[in-house]
């Protein structure tokens, strides 16, 4: 176990420095979690640093690890993950700020200072997507040697700036929920801050657009983690080949899932309350995914046959 977090340490220092700030933040903050009384749109007013520093440590363990597989190393992504710890600092700088001041911090207009600094957050993720965006295209070109492995790490890269973008509706015109000074809302056909489901607080009196920005977000995780179990599991009766056109397949299932649940939320439905359409396009998915699952699986050969060809 002490080998392991060294050899982690090691993959790449700024991104692993920031995971290990983000882990203490994650126990500060569930300590206020209990000691703080302050409520900000219904939810304890330290629940959003937690959730925020819970999700970097997953993002930035996930890319560092990622950064370790590139067969040779690249200075470019590289600098390109520092460019992330960077943004990623402004962004919790501002949320943790905001919250000792008692304030929101996301779509918050309500003097100069707050605009500014949700602007700066602004600023700081669209620069996060450009390094994220750079480190996909490094992998894209220094593939990795195991086929399923690369199909898992790059779907997962792309997946997670699709997930990115599901966020960009919470911004648009159409989300103000003209409250004076308020300039955005992830909650639809509801005000923030409303019931929502445990922990997650998502809405389960209207869409929320945080649900499909979450899931294509951790497609970086999902998929090489498929990628794993097909390898451990059925490594000896599947070959390479066949591994890696399964990743494809959920990969692309995984983007329909989030453009779906995007779509969703922005038609003010809740998650668990689906209507009549949107069960009917989960059903076309299933079977999509199933039918292509199925065809992979028919074309497959053993791994003997594959590595004597």
């Amino acid at each position: 176990m002490t080998i392991a977090l060294r050899r982690a340490a090691h993959w790449h220092r700024p991104l692993m420095v920031f995971v290990y700030a983000m882990a203490v933040l994650t126990v500060i903050s569930a300590v206020g979690i209990l000691v703080d009384s302050r409520v900000l749109t219904g939810s304890p007013i330290w629940l959003k640093p937690f959730k925020f520093a819970v999700s970097f440590v997953v993002y930035g363990t996930t890319l560092a690890w990622m950064l370790s597989l590139l067969p040779r190393r690249s200075r470019i992504a590289e600098w390109a993950g520092t460019v992330i710890v960077a943004m990623a600092v402004i962004e919790m700088v501002v949320i943790v700020g905001q919250v000792l001041r008692g304030t929101t911090s996301h779509y918050n207009g309500t003097s100069p200072l707050n605009a500014a600094l949700f602007t700066a957050m602004g600023a700081a993720i669209m620069v996060l997507f450009a390094a994220h965006f750079v480190i996909g295209i490094v992998v894209l070109i220094r593939r990795l040697t195991d086929r399923a492995a690369a199909r898992a790490v790059g779907w997962g890269l792309g997946l997670s700036l699709l997930g990115m973008l599901a966020a960009v509706p919470m911004v648009l015109p159409m989300q103000e929920p003209g409250i004076d000074g308020i300039s955005g809302a992830h909650a639809v056909g509801v005000l923030d801050g409303g019931p929502g489901l445990p922990l997650l607080g998502w809405s389960t009196t209207g869409g929320d657009l945080r649900i499909g920005h979450f899931v294509g977000l951790h497609a970086l995780q999902a998929l090489p983690i498929l990628a794993i179990l097909l390898s451990r599991f059925l490594g000896t009766r599947l070959d390479e080949h066949t591994r890696a056109r399964l990743v494809v397949v959920a990969g692309a299932a995984y983007g329909v899932l989030t453009v779906l649940l995007t779509w969703q939320a922005l038609r003010g439905q809740p998650l668990l309350r689906p209507d009549a359409l949107t069960l009917a396009a989960v059903a076309a998915l299933t079977v999509a995914t199933a039918t292509a699952t199925g065809l992979v699986l028919a074309r497959r050969r053993s791994p003997e046959l594959a590595l004597a060809a």
